[in-house]
């Protein structure tokens, strides 16, 4: 196969406009839908009320650290044991649901109510299920967790959910706290949640059985941590085939490649060659890879090959070094996620909405990935700062159109909350890439290439989509790096 190589050799190509586009998404409200059934919860126990926002210095529980392991094997054999006896199918197990059950056990037995989290079934780590959901509830004096599922079979509510034929996987999860019946009537000892999720194909990572204790996830800080510190220098970009980070870059049908100057004020100059030979790409990515101050090309190929072109700083581009195979069936970004990480990181999301955390290498082989969270899956992923916080965040768009916003933290993980959705009819654009200093110094912004060869461009120094303005015409058949 033949390797791209740069060129200087001028070829025509679509030039920035200013005229206004017919259409642009804008943020939305998501569409009502209908809610998976759930039941109520068992009365409140003597003394306590569901709060959103409890006391905790008026008696709160304390947790405590004993492995619930067995509990949580003697809940889900329970559990499908009466399933069987009914000649229903049995309910498989997935750890990330396991966690989103782990997490409000411990939510409730901290705040000592006995309440259903509300719209569970929205949460990330429910993997949007598509054929029901259910939520289960009960405390014991003891801890006799086998208890918690005949208290379940004599409810007819919660009855129902056990048997329901929809659901495929379930997540369990089994907290004790230091109440005590003699002393503290009371306060009850062990608390269990179990959730309940219908999929017509079952999520990647679903199990027969539980694999252990399930504890919430702690942020994989060692991932960010940099081998070196990096610190680019100042260089002269003026020769360099991409001359700041307002800059756009686009991908002609041959595999051309062509950049344009930012001229400031959302303005682009001409349009100039920098490459050929770029076909087979799945994306193009524009970043600092080695920080050394020159943009450098990442390519993610159809083929699965991860390539990065050094950029050099009179011009062009130097031999690529391979990053990896394998990459065609993820979605991936690449830019500063780490905030204590001057080099650029790349975050991936798989085909079932698991986001996948890759350190920075150089110009090496990447040899280490991290799990980093659960979403909703997605056919674009981009990587920019949103919120203007200072971190840099994710949105993905989704096959129904959505645009999803994922807050970053600074660490691996993002922010452990719902993912809103920020804006509708996303599909109508081919490309999205995050850009700095478009309309001034210490902007940001994020711009989208229409189906109608129209590119489009969002300031978000507010914190927020604000109206696009159009910044190009002409560029249909042409894909924007990101």
């Amino acid at each position: 196969m033949a390797t791209p190589t740069p060129t200087e050799t001028p070829s025509p190509t679509p030039s920035p406009t200013q005229t206004q586009a017919p259409e642009t998404p804008t943020p939305t409200t998501p569409p009502a839908t209908t809610q998976p059934e759930a039941t109520d919860s068992p009365t409140p126990f003597p003394g306590k009320a569901p709060s959103g926002e409890p006391n905790l210095d008026n008696g709160a529980l304390a947790l405590l650290p004993d492995s619930n392991t067995a509990a949580i094997l003697t809940v889900f054999n329970a559990i499908n044991s009466y399933r069987a006896s009914l000649g229903l199918a049995p309910v498989k197990y997935h750890a990330t649901v396991a966690n989103l059950a782990q997490e409000w056990s411990n939510s409730i037995a901290t705040r000592e109510v006995i309440q259903h989290r509300p719209n569970f079934w929205t949460d990330p780590r429910a993997m949007n299920p598509n054929n029901g959901a259910g939520e289960v509830i009960a405390v014991r004096w003891d801890r006799d967790a086998a208890q918690l599922v005949e208290w379940w079979k004599g409810s007819p509510g919660h009855d129902a959910l056990l048997r329901d034929p929809r659901f495929n996987v379930m997540g369990i999860g089994i907290t004790y706290t230091d109440g005590n019946w003699q002393t503290t009537p009371n306060r009850y000892t062990l608390w269990g949640v179990v959730n309940f999720f219908g999929y017509t194909t079952l999520p990647a990572g679903t199990t027969t059985s539980p694999g252990g204790t399930v504890t919430p996830p702690t942020d994989p800080v060692g991932v960010c941590e940099p081998d070196a510190k990096h610190q680019p220098p100042t260089v002269d970009l003026s020769a360099a085939s991409i001359g700041s980070a307002a800059d756009l870059v686009s991908i002609g049908p041959d595999g051309t490649v062509y950049s344009y100057q930012s001229l400031g004020n959302a303005k682009y100059g001409a349009a100039r060659t920098i490459g050929v030979g770029f076909t087979g790409l799945k994306e193009l990515f524009v970043s600092d890879w080695d920080r050394d101050g020159v943009f450098d090309l990442i390519a993610q190929r159809t083929d699965g090959a991860l390539l990065v072109y050094p950029g050099r700083q009179s011009g062009g581009f130097g031999s690529p070094g391979v990053l990896g195979h394998g990459w065609q069936s993820l979605n991936i970004s690449v830019g500063n996620w780490c905030a204590n990480n001057r080099l650029p990181q790349i975050v991936a999301m798989d085909a079932s909405g698991g986001l996948w955390f890759y350190k920075n290498s150089g110009m090496s082989y990447i040899r280490t990935q991290a799990a980093i969270g659960t979403g909703y899956p997605a056919t674009r992923l981009s990587m920019v700062d949103y919120n203007a916080d200072g971190f840099q965040d994710l949105l993905t768009v989704e096959a129904n159109g959505s645009l999803r916003l994922y807050r970053g933290s600074g660490l691996a993980t993002p922010k452990q909350e719902a993912r809103p959705v920020v804006g509708a009819a996303w599909t109508d654009y081919s490309g999205l890439r995050a850009l700095q200093g478009v309309t001034g110094a210490g902007t940001a912004g994020i711009s989208g290439l229409g189906n109608n060869g129209v590119l489009e461009y969002w300031d978000l120094t507010s914190g927020r989509l604000t109206t696009p303005v159009a910044v190009g015409g002409g560029w249909s058949g042409f894909k924007l790096a990101q």
